[in-house]
């Protein structure tokens, strides 16, 4: 299937992932991948979208997950819906028995709410990632610079509030090693990257990278942009580096 989605032209792509992932998500073979990773001894972190977590949030730890990111494009600890009840993160992660992450957001107001919840980390970042188009589709979108400074901001206040330290995480917009020095030095605590590491030998995509939104049925926000196979992962995460732009070696920045 990898093999496949890599070789769609460009036009095509969009609508043909569409398809392939009309194919309904399986409780197995989640709970499959989760006990996987744990037989290798890594820490198993899944993401579910709002709409999902009460459906599948029981069997994946019961599988052993050990952290669970709560994920959409806006996340909101106040999310109010006219058509079903909406997930409830300030009753849901009090309650849930593995730690929670939640996001994305970009906004001192909000992340604030949403580290009120409990969680014990925020993703951070509204389109800004390499395969997101959401700022051209719904006109959401923040500098990402900003959306960590702001971010971070709430973390101090919610620090001073409440004694508990929540983890700012930026998520997208992460291409090069000074992306990542200045997200740390906007307050990042840790660094979500994507595109980056597809450009590895060791990527599934075969030298492309599609968000997690691409596959929506009716709206996709996201696109299959061509990164390259350029170096191996350990190359690209430790060096050394071949090149100069950034790319490669992030560890030492």
């Amino acid at each position: 299937m990898l093999e496949k989605i890599a070789s769609f032209n460009d036009a095509e792509a969009t609508g043909k992932m569409q398809t392939i992932y009309q194919e309904p998500v399986k409780v197995e073979l989640m709970q499959k991948r989760i006990r996987q990773l744990k037989e290798k001894g890594y820490t198993a972190i899944a993401s579910l979208t709002p709409q999902k977590v009460q459906r599948y949030y029981e069997a994946v730890i019961d599988a052993g997950l050990d952290i669970l990111v709560i994920q959409g494009t806006v996340i909101s600890a106040e999310h109010v819906s006219a058509t079903k009840e909406p997930l409830d993160l300030k009753q849901f992660i009090p309650k849930c028995p593995i730690p929670v992450i939640v996001g994305g957001c970009c906004s001192f107001s909000t992340t604030l709410h949403l580290m009120r919840t409990g969680a014990v980390g925020v993703l951070v970042g509204v389109g800004p990632g390499a395969a997101c188009t959401t700022r051209q589709v719904l006109g959401i979108g923040v500098p990402q610079a900003t959306a960590i400074a702001d971010a971070s901001a709430a973390r101090s206040r919610h620090l001073d509030e409440t004694g508990q330290y929540v983890h700012v995480i930026a998520d997208g917009g992460m291409r090069t090693g000074g992306d990542i020095a200045k997200a740390i030095a906007c307050g990042a605590d840790l660094i979500m990257i994507g595109s980056p590491l597809s450009r590895a030998k060791e990527a599934p995509g075969r030298g492309y990278h599609w968000g997690m939104a691409t596959f929506h049925p009716d709206l996709p926000r996201g696109a299959r942009v061509k990164t390259d196979v350029v170096a191996s992962l350990e190359e690209i995460l430790m060096g050394p580096a071949h090149i100069n732009d950034g790319t490669l070696t992030f560890a030492e920045h």
